[in-house]
């Protein structure tokens, strides 16, 4: 019982990587998941750009080794975007954005460093109105990401899919609010089955699978743990209200005539994330949420995770005031509320024991070019 505990880096858009590393210091984590976004992306929400990745040569990646090392901490990187649908133009970009983060996850030591890429899948409505698809969504899932996956395989890297489903993705006027394919545990089991290299696994987000219903703990128990590398730290308080009342909890809150709804009395989206009821929170911040977090965590280590807890800040009462003083509150909060299950008990409380951890390895010197989804095919 010795997992490490990460921040996400996105909390921080604000910060350059220096200023994040001294916040990591001062909340006590162990490690970094830098992200890494397109700077001219079209996602406006949670986004953040940590490392240069137009340029990313061998003497950076030294760089960044030395500079994590010397401040006892470890990284991954990640962007999650929609790379199977939206605008095509888009959709290409967001595949040669990943393919330049596995090859910067490889010039920083890739899985000999635990350097893992997170990103999302995304989702085509297009083909998803038609009859089957769910299917054709996974065989445009596997036809895109095969040549990315053995190309991470190559690198000696491995990429992560995180399970959001991204609700608030596409206009509150669509019906549907499903717009990443790995949002539920059935897609990602599937997809394994579709490419089944070990070059790709998952980052579990429970707090997705809460306001859906699902208990955590039992996606832990169908899930392959041998896919799981990471798990976020962030959680949900589901809310029962009068739109629950009305849309039910099993389908979104839909867009309707303004007028209409206010002359029968009815809740509409006051914005296109406005579609479930629940509010983000992180875990012992600001009063109690929707999850057993010890039951949760029990199972994680029953099963043998020893991977990270990454801490995701996109709490109401931290990341969202905007106020950098209630978004370290959130992190060190959290960090307490999990310390007891993840850290053995020592003479001054429940501490991370880094004995034994070695640093980050010095990666390799020798430069590799930056390909495309083009070249790939």
């Amino acid at each position: 019982m010795n997992n490490p505990l990460w921040l996400m880096t996105s909390a921080f858009d604000h910060l350059q990587l220096p200023q994040i590393i001294e916040k990591a210091q001062q909340v006590g984590v162990q490690g970094l998941d830098l992200c890494v976004f397109r700077r001219d992306g079209t996602r406006a929400d949670h986004v953040a750009t940590h490392l240069d990745y137009e340029d990313f040569r061998p003497e950076e990646a030294r760089k960044i080794i030395a500079q994590f090392n010397a401040a006892n901490l470890k990284l991954s990187i990640g962007a999650f975007e929609n790379l199977i649908g939206g605008d095509e133009a888009e959709r290409v970009k967001n595949q040669n954005h990943l393919l330049k983060l596995i090859r910067i996850a490889h010039l920083l030591g890739g899985d000999a460093n635990d350097v893992k890429v997170g990103t999302f899948v995304g989702y085509n409505h297009e083909l998803g109105v038609q009859e089957g698809g769910f299917q054709r969504n996974l065989e445009e899932y596997q036809r895109v990401f095969a040549p990315i996956v053995q190309y991470a395989a190559d690198m000696g890297v491995t990429i992560l899919y995180e399970n959001c489903p991204m609700e608030g993705w596409r206009s509150a006027g669509y019906t549907s609010t499903y717009n990443n394919l790995p949002g539920v545990l059935a897609a990602r089991k599937l997809m394994y089955e579709l490419i089944p290299s070990c070059s790709h696994g998952e980052i579990y987000d429970p707090s997705h699978d809460v306001w859906q219903g699902i208990d955590p703990t039992e996606v832990i128990k169908a899930m392959d743990i041998s896919r799981l590398h990471r798990v976020h730290v962030k959680a949900t308080r589901n809310l029962h209200n009068d739109t629950r009342n009305h849309w039910g909890a099993m389908y979104p809150m839909q867009s309707v005539d303004q007028a209409l709804a206010r002359k029968a009395g009815v809740p509409i989206p006051a914005h296109d994330w406005d579609r479930h009821n629940y509010e983000a929170m992180m875990p012992g911040f600001g009063g109690s949420d929707s999850m057993d977090w010890r039951a949760f965590v029990a199972e994680l280590m029953a099963r043998g995770f020893d991977g990270p807890f990454e801490m995701e800040n996109e709490a109401a009462l931290s990341k969202a005031t905007s106020n950098d003083g209630a978004i370290m509150q959130g992190y060190k909060a959290s960090l307490l509320f999990l310390a007891p299950m993840l850290w053995p008990l020592t003479d001054t409380g429940y501490q991370y024991n880094s004995a034994g951890v070695a640093p980050l390895k010095e990666p390799s010197t020798q430069n590799v070019p930056i390909v495309t989804m083009k070249e790939l095919s």
